[in-house]
């Protein structure tokens, strides 16, 4: 069970396993969390039968629960697997112009696949074998190439899979009819109330089914 009076993001992360990445206490704790989610259907009122039809979720907020940014924005992807790298794409579009270029990242991320690439992307800086188990759906060439160039471009990144139904980001991505109000949110460029403070020893799950360690 989540920790009382601390944040959200940061008790998910904390609670939630890491695809092929094991993260012990000394490298779990994160500056900024990022939570993203897309959503499509087919609609056949509205637009044209058969269309397309979604949304794009993002919620960032720092390692003290104060949020960064909200977002819910309609979203005409060609399917599930695309939405969700869009979202991922625009919510670290939107950190990557919030938060210090070192900033230590925890992504939260409710399709398996997706979190498994991200982190099998940061394993392959460390050598060519890890580079080859990566395969992206079609049609996410594109964001998938944006997601890298974002994920280099920070200090440190970790994805941990969670479930839709406790994804904060989930009800933005699949209102964005009802939420769009969160887009008028104003600008904030928030900073966690110390970077450096690595001390606190989070206990993360049992990583003993992986092989990879940090």
């Amino acid at each position: 069970m989540a920790a009382y009076g601390r944040p959200s993001l940061r008790d998910l992360f904390d609670e939630s396993p890491t695809p092929h990445i094991a993260h012990p206490p000394r490298t779990h704790h994160r500056d900024y969390y990022l939570a993203t989610d897309g959503s499509y259907r087919a609609v056949s009122g509205g637009c044209e039968p058969g269309e397309p039809s979604g949304g794009l979720g993002v919620v960032i907020e720092t390692r003290d629960g104060e949020r960064v940014a909200r977002l819910s924005v309609e979203d005409h992807a060609p399917d599930n697997n695309v939405a969700e790298y869009r979202a991922l794409h625009l919510g670290l579009d939107v950190l990557a112009d919030r938060a210090p270029d070192d900033a230590r990242v925890g992504l939260l991320i409710d399709h398996d696949d997706l979190a498994g690439n991200v982190n099998q992307a940061i394993l392959a800086s460390r050598g060519p074998t890890w580079e080859s188990r990566v395969s992206v759906p079609g049609g996410t060439g594109n964001h998938w190439r944006g997601i890298r160039a974002r994920i280099r471009g920070l200090g440190n990144v970790r994805a941990a899979r969670i479930p839709s139904d406790v994804n904060p980001a989930h009800p933005l991505a699949n209102a964005p009819d009802q939420y769009a109000h969160v887009n008028r949110e104003p600008e904030r460029c928030v900073l966690p109330s110390d970077l450096a403070d690595t001390s606190e020893q989070v206990p993360p799950p049992s990583r003993s089914d992986r092989g990879a360690s940090d």
